[in-house]
Parts: C-alpha cells; sequence; structure tokens
C-alpha cells in the first residue's frame, strides 16, 4: 500500500497537479536528463508541487529522475545540497553529473540484464560482479558489502535510499552500454586480466597445466594460455580472438 501510494504522489508531482497543495516549485531539468521526464514534460521547466516538508533531492525524483543521475542543484541561482526543502516560487535547476566521474575503487555490481555488458567490461580488465538470479535487495546489499557502483537499466531500482552509489546504463545494444560507461567514469582498463565467465583474475599457464582440461587439437595449436584464479578456466586465443581484440581495441582507443 506505501508503494502505491508514493507511486500516485509521484505520478501526481509528475503532472504538476496541485494534489491538495497550493504551493508550487518550478524545475528546470538539463537537456540530456529530460528523457526521464514524462513526455509531456520534456520541452521546458515543469511546475510541481511543494509542502517544505520534501527534500529538493525528492523532488526531482518524483519526476522521473532518479538520485544516481543528479547532479549540480540550484534553487532560485545559487547552488543547494540534496537537503535542501523547495518552498513556493522557488526557481530549481537540475544538472546532470559531470563526465567523467572520478571513483576511487573501480569496482562494478551489474544487474540481471546486463550479462553482455558483464562480459565486455571483464574483458576490459574491469572489476565486474554479476548474478544472473540476483533480486533488487540482494543487489543493493552486495553494492554496500563489496563498495560497489551498481549500473542498471532500472530507475526504481537506483531509487533505494540504502544504495550509496549507481548509475543508470543508457543504450539497447551492449555496444552502445559500453560506451556509456567508459564515457561516464573515469576508469583504467586493463585488457586480458580477468576471466569473462567469473571476474577472477588470470595469470599464466603453461600447456601441461592446461592440458586435462582442453582438447588435443587445441592444444597442438596453440602455445600461449592462462587460467583464471578463482574458477581454474582455461583460455587462449582461439578462434574469436581476433573480434574480441577489436572489441577491446575499440573501446580503450575511445578514451
Amino acid at each position: 500500500m506505501e508503494g502505491l501510494l508514493r507511486l500516485a504522489g509521484n505520478c501526481l508531482a509528475a503532472k504538476g497537479v496541485d494534489a491538495g497543495m497550493d504551493e508550487t516549485a518550478t524545475v528546470t531539468v538539463a537537456e540530456n536528463l529530460r528523457w526521464l521526464l514524462p513526455v509531456r514534460s520534456r520541452h521546458g521547466p515543469v511546475t510541481v508541487p511543494v509542502d517544505g516538508v520534501n527534500s529538493i533531492l525528492d523532488v526531482v525524483e518524483s519526476l522521473g529522475v532518479p538520485r544516481t543521475e543528479i547532479g549540480r542543484l540550484q534553487a532560485n541561482g545559487s547552488a543547494v545540497t540534496s537537503g535542501y526543502r523547495p518552498g513556493n516560487g522557488d526557481l530549481i535547476v537540475v544538472e546532470a553529473p559531470t563526465r567523467p566521474q572520478i571513483i576511487p575503487d573501480q569496482r562494478f555490481l551489474l544487474d540481471v540484464h546486463l550479462g553482455s555488458l558483464a562480459r565486455r567490461m571483464r574483458l576490459l580488465g574491469i572489476d565486474t560482479a554479476y548474478q544472473n538470479a540476483a533480486d533488487d535487495p540482494e543487489l543493493v546489499e552486495q553494492a554496500i558489502a563489496e563498495n560497489r557502483v551498481l549500473l542498471t537499466c532500472d530507475r526504481g531500482l537506483l531509487r533505494r535510499r540504502a544504495l550509496p552509489s549507481g548509475a543508470l546504463v543508457r543504450g539497447q545494444k551492449v555496444e552502445d552500454q559500453l560506451a556509456d560507461i567508459l564515457d561516464r567514469f573515469a576508469l583504467t582498463p586493463a585488457p586480458w586480466t580477468r576471466c569473462p565467465a567469473c571476474n577472477g583474475l588470470l595469470r599464466v599457464a603453461s600447456a601441461e597445466e592446461v592440458a586435462p582440461l582442453i582438447e588435443p587439437g587445441t592444444l597442438r595449436t596453440y602455445q600461449e594460455f592462462h587460467r583464471c584464479q578463482a574458477c581454474g578456466k582455461p583460455y587462449w586465443r582461439g578462434a574469436h580472438a581476433e573480434q574480441l581484440s577489436r572489441v577491446v581495441n575499440s573501446s580503450v582507443s575511445e578514451r
């Protein structure tokens, strides 16, 4: 019931409906964030009800912009913190986060819909945790426990107050999603150092060590091998190496 009431309140705010309150503020959202707003609100300032209780962060989130996508905030021409409480007649300006963002620990956690992106990020050597069956509470718990930035296409997940850090992934294709992440964060790729399957670190392995794990023909054809220190899976530059190299080289060169 609480979720339904909150959703109803959000819908009223997004429409600029009075909802029993006479006081309103005007919100101008940065152009590159307007795609997150309801279609009718994407072409200019939006009038929203204010009550002197809800923070500016709550007001902006009610329009459809997750807190992780909110950058600098202004009220009446002055910078304000996320705890500022808008009053009647306030003119609010919402900017997007400055890119690229610097994060001390380059550690990420991806939701269940971003498996292909997780593999691409691991190919670049980016510490990327992923489980294909984790629910929202589990994702938030893991992000907190492991100090990871949660990446998702689910705006509702990013609005969970317990989540310390996250980002909305843009793009439908994995290539576009990866380009968005590389543009948003100041990362230091280390290609071919992580296991695409489990995120473990790779180490050089001898042919004798991997011989029981691969086909004899593969052993005769290739001389250089690596093995995951976590799951033990062996790797070599096989038939798909050229295609994967193009993916890695293209991603690194775009930085």
